[in-house]
């Protein structure tokens, strides 16, 4: 095995070695670097997905507009950041992960006016790193396309090893000493991270209190919680000892659908609940279910009766029947369910049996029986009693 080939073969077990997920875009260069992942043990663990956007059509679709420019520091940091929010869909409970976006200009078949160049960048939660590589006029010329490519590759897997938190950085680099970098990084605050989510820049921020077990499936329980009781604590195990396996999850949506978003200040004193009980909880800023589905495909979601008669109601679709039957079958074919407890409304006590479930929709619910858990008291009662309201 060559020299080269050893440092980059060991920078790609290290990188399998953690326990960081990715998500890759890729246009114009850096090719080898799939290969060179999928090749060495364990990048099942380690690649989600990879894509490779080459036309423009295809560069537009993914950017959902026309970039200012396809080759470009900015069009590399805004593909990490897509990239970053799919891994967020598509990754394990509570793993990190990280978007990583490149974009090159290198030598092709025509000869090119400007510089040979690549610009790369990466996005982990609390970290974005950007970088500009010019290479060398001197050794432009000596390169071919498949040398080119095979530069911005190796450079593009020791920037996937830092960003995944390799300990031991090697210290090969496949640059000369003629070739041009310029280097950004920057880290978030936590504040910073969750101003993101209520933004809309990243779908969600997870905080994982709870050690993952080995389920792909996570069981989510939304809510205010404010506060959070031991009635939703129940809740949420009860349904997870229903799923038989899953990673149990509280969600709170920092975007509500007729009240002002969340504060960040809000956030971390409701986020400081689960902390206390080692529960995991996700800030999202999505409140709408059908939306919930798109961010957390495969999920279970935990609800009261009350808002499953919600869900099935017309009158939150517009008055159409067949708008809400649309909707709840994305969510299926998404692989979404819902556990359904009972709930005292009114001074009533109901369960799913006592709700009209469309037959289409009637695989989705699944009723949790009220001699395993009942609920007959809420966050908005618990308020009441404690004068808050």
């Amino acid at each position: 095995m060559k020299m080269t080939e050893a440092w980059i073969r060991a920078v790609v077990e290290a990188i399998h070695s953690t326990p960081s997920q990715a998500v890759i875009y890729l246009s114009g260069g850096a090719s080898q670097s799939l290969g060179l992942l999928m090749s060495v043990p364990g990048a099942t663990s380690t690649v989600l997905e990879a894509l490779v956007p080459y036309s423009r059509v295809s560069m537009v679709d993914l950017l959902g507009k026309i970039p200012a420019s396809y080759c470009s520091q900015q069009t590399a940091e805004e593909m990490a950041l897509l990239a970053y929010n799919r891994a967020l869909k598509l990754s394990s409970p509570g793993a990190p992960v990280v978007g990583v976006g490149f974009t090159g200009s290198l030598a092709s078949s025509r000869p090119k006016l400007g510089n040979h160049r690549f610009h790369l960048s990466t996005r982990t939660s609390n970290q974005l790193y950007a970088s500009t590589v010019t290479l060398s006029k001197v050794v432009v010329g000596i390169r071919t396309r498949e040398q080119e490519d095979t530069v911005s590759s190796q450079f593009l897997l020791k920037a996937l090893s830092k960003a995944c938190r390799v300990v031991q950085q090697t210290t090969g680099s496949p640059l000369s000493e003629s070739d041009s970098l310029n280097e950004l990084e920057k880290q978030f605050t936590e504040d910073e991270e969750l101003q993101q989510v209520i933004d809309g820049q990243i779908c969600f921020k997870i905080y994982p209190f709870s050690a993952p077990p080995n389920a792909e499936r996570k069981i989510i329980l939304p809510g205010s919680f404010n506060p959070l009781h031991d009635g939703h604590l129940k809740l949420l195990e009860v349904a997870t000892s229903l799923c038989g396996n899953g990673y149990p999850c509280f969600e709170i949506s920092a975007i509500n659908a007729d009240k002002p978003p969340l504060t960040v200040s809000q956030i971390k004193d409701r986020v400081k609940q689960f902390e206390r009980v080692g529960k995991t909880v996700i800030i999202s800023n999505q409140p709408y279910f059908y939306k919930k589905a798109e961010l957390f495909p495969g999920s279970a979601f935990v609800i009261g009766a009350d808002t499953a008669a919600r869900l099935i109601n017309p009158k939150y679709y517009d008055g159409s029947y067949e708008k809400m039957l649309e909707i709840l079958g994305a969510c299926k074919a998404r692989g979404c369910t819902f556990l359904v407890g009972g709930r005292s409304t009114d001074g009533v006590f109901k369960v799913l049996e006592d709700l009209e479930i469309p037959e289409e929709l009637k695989d989705m619910f699944v009723p949790i029986p009220a001699e395993m858990f009942r609920m007959d008291i809420s966050s908005t009662e618990i308020r009441k009693s404690r004068g808050m309201m």
